[in-house]
């Protein structure tokens, strides 16, 4: 059985984790194919879009302690540090960093890395029956794969100090109220809903959408200054595309504007 299955259909690559029997949780294996798989849909320009999801009753149960691959037993100092920054950290800054919009479909529970790795995704959906759990409290472990990053920028210090420090199941309509997901659908309709944003987004600029995504992610490590030359900087480099020029010219011609990626 293939542990991560993958497809491309009309320019939007499909990415499944496939261990239903471990709720998904990611081995190193699949750690590093997804992503390959990621800087690749960077670099294709006949991928537009890419959508992240599981199968079975699990999104992403976390790291694969069973396999190896946690933050447990004896190791010398800076082990720990090192397995971190090479795996789980290299996994979320492969989504942040993608340069195509990336959706997340949470099907089920998403626990420790697999939350961290919902919540790099640009947009999450999240079907009713969806668990968010930040576990890690509840091994003794510190939040890792950029949590302690992630959350506070989300949903502010408190929340996520709950959320880290209690490791309660959060239900997919709380995350929503809470801002970590973008909307919830019947468990029956994920697929259909991933698919429909996924080919809108996938019909849009794209250089447009991933310099915009670029330069949100960044304002949140910025200061007012620099955000601003961000953006101008931005949009004289968006200028240049195919599809900005095509943009402004549907404008003026007052007709729907066809982008290309270009």
């Amino acid at each position: 059985m293939t542990e991560l299955t993958h497809t491309t259909e009309g320019q939007v690559m499909y990415l499944t984790l496939n261990r239903p029997e471990a709720l998904n949780a990611i081995t190193p294996d699949q750690r590093e194919l997804l992503i390959r798989l990621l800087a690749e849909a960077s670099a294709d320009p006949e991928i537009r879009a890419v959508v992240l999801t599981g199968t079975g009753r699990g999104f992403c149960a976390g790291a694969d302690l069973r396999g190896g691959s946690g933050t447990g037993g004896e190791r010398v100092a800076g082990d720990v540090a090192r397995m971190l920054r090479l795996g789980a950290q290299r996994l979320i800054a492969a989504v942040l960093d993608c340069e195509k919009p990336v959706i997340a479909a949470v099907n089920g529970t998403a626990a420790g890395l697999g939350v961290h790795l919902a919540l790099a995704c640009d947009l999450v959906l999240a079907a009713e029956s969806a668990k968010f759990i930040e576990v890690f409290v509840r091994r003794g472990l510190v939040p890792d794969g950029g949590g302690a990053y992630l959350l506070p920028r989300l949903i502010g210090p408190h929340r996520a100090k709950e959320l880290m420090f209690f490791g309660d199941a959060l239900s997919a309509a709380d995350a929503e109220r809470l801002g970590l997901v973008n909307r919830v659908v019947p468990d029956g309709e994920l697929d259909k809903t991933a698919r429909e944003w996924a080919t809108r987004l996938a019909t849009g600029p794209t250089r447009a959408l991933a310099l915009t995504k670029q330069l949100v992610n960044a304002s949140l490590d910025s200061d007012r200054a620099t955000a601003f030359a961000a953006e101008g900087a931005a949009q004289e480099i968006n200028m240049t595309t195919r599809d900005a020029q095509e943009g402004v010219r549907a404008f003026v011609e007052r007709r729907s504007a066809e982008y290309k990626g270009r």
